[in-house]
Formats: C-alpha cells, structure tokens, sequence
C-alpha cells in the first residue's frame, strides 16, 4: 500500500490567504490589475501562474516572505527568499547591529525576541525584571510573552497588567492572522491567565434613564432634546 500525501497547491494557498485577509476574487483581481476570471483559473487550478504573478499576489495580499517561498514551492518554482539563522556567519553583521542596540539601552532592560516571542538576547539589566519571578519560566527556550504575563512571572509586578495584557495578546492576535503562523495561534491559546487580583469586576446595572412624562410640555421635550451632547460634539481623546 502507498501512502501518498497530497500537497497544497498554490490556488488553494492562495485562496486561503485571500479568505484570511477577507477579501474577496473581485476584490483581490483589483488589487492586483488582473481580470477576475484569471485569478479563478489560478485558484481552481485551471491556470499555471507564473513566478511574477505568484509573487505580485503574494505582495497584494501581504503575504510574509518566509510564506511566500512555500507558494513559489507549490507553484514548482525555487524559493526567492533567503533564511539564516542568527548564528550563521552571514548574519555577523545583524548580531552586531542587535548587540550595539541592547547596550545602548543600558541601565534599562532590553530584549530581543523572534517571532514567537522565543528570549533570543537580553542586556544585563533585565536580571532587575525577572529578579524573583519562578525559575521553571527561565528555563530554556523563554517565551518572554509567558514570562510577562505568568502569575509567576512578571505579570504581579506590572501595575498596569490589565491593560498591558490586552495589548500583548491584542497585538499576538493580529500577528497571527496576519503572518498564518499555527505557533502564533496556539500561543493566543494558550497565554496565561489574568490573576484573580487583576480581574476588573463587572460594571453595576444602571438603571435606564425614564423618559420625559408624558404630561411634558413640547418645549420641555425639546430643551431636554438639545441638552444631550451630540456625538458629533463630543470630545474627542488624542
């Protein structure tokens, strides 16, 4: 018995990134100056795109690099993205470069993090942030997203971690969805908890607002009408 795997193809790749990015056929043919019976052809496979059209939708639809070397594979052609790894001697010159900006940050903490928020360098005031967190959460590989937000970490030091919480995994959820990465996906899953102490309690019912009897006077009705502010009136936060 032969076990043959099926592989994508780069239609149905393509579709997915256009159903992630929510776009429909019309909409991304647009985008892209071609017809939107030619981009059916691709994704259903009636049409070989070449390598320019594979790379110009993969640019329409922001798909990352490191993706768009696997559309080029399904579409049977050569990846046109380098990858190196940061220890390798081509990128001497990007560990300096990193190295230069961790000291210069120096007396505050610095980090760098990969895309899965992995601990790749630190400088040495980050021992004043992790300082009495849990040792099980330094053991490598770090994630400095878990470390951040464990109820062992950092998370009971963070005075704002309400709001710092939201805005990491806010900013996790759109890196997942933009990059299509499953390991981005499932560290949305699996972030910590928010500690009890943190949790905002629920807002208390108000009472709806009675509405003017109906013994009111029209003027009444109508001073309490132009004494609501209008939402176009209303201030705005900048």
């Amino acid at each position: 018995m032969i076990d043959v795997t099926t592989r994508p193809t780069v239609g149905n790749l393509l579709r997915e990134w256009r159903h992630r990015r929510r776009l429909s056929q019309l909409d991304l043919a647009l985008e892209a100056g071609i017809s939107a019976r030619h981009l059916s052809f691709v994704e259903t496979g009636r049409s070989r795109p070449s390598a320019e059209m594979v790379v110009h939708l993969a640019e329409r639809l922001e798909v990352p690099l490191r993706e768009r070397n696997g559309l080029l594979l399904a579409a049977g052609y050569a990846p046109a993205y380098a990858q190196h790894d940061l220890g390798a001697p081509e990128m001497g010159p990007v560990r300096e470069a990193l190295d230069q900006l961790l000291r210069a940050h120096h007396p505050l903490p610095a980090v760098v993090v990969d895309r899965h928020w992995g601990l790749v360098a630190a400088n040495d005031a980050i021992a004043l942030l992790v300082d009495g967190v849990a040792p099980h959460l330094l053991e490598a590989p770090v994630n400095v997203l878990r470390l951040s937000l464990h109820p062992e970490g950092m998370a009971p030091r963070i005075v704002n971690l309400r709001q710092w919480r939201a805005h990491l995994l806010d900013r996790l959820g759109r890196e997942s969805v933009i990059s299509g990465d499953p390991a981005l996906a499932a560290c949305t899953r699996n972030s910590p908890p928010t500690p009890a102490a943190d949790r905002q309690p629920p807002e208390p019912r108000r009472r709806a607002a009675r509405s003017p009897s109906r013994c009111a006077s029209a003027s009444a009705r109508r001073n309490l009408r132009s004494s609501a502010p209008s939402p176009r009136s209303a201030p705005r936060s900048t």
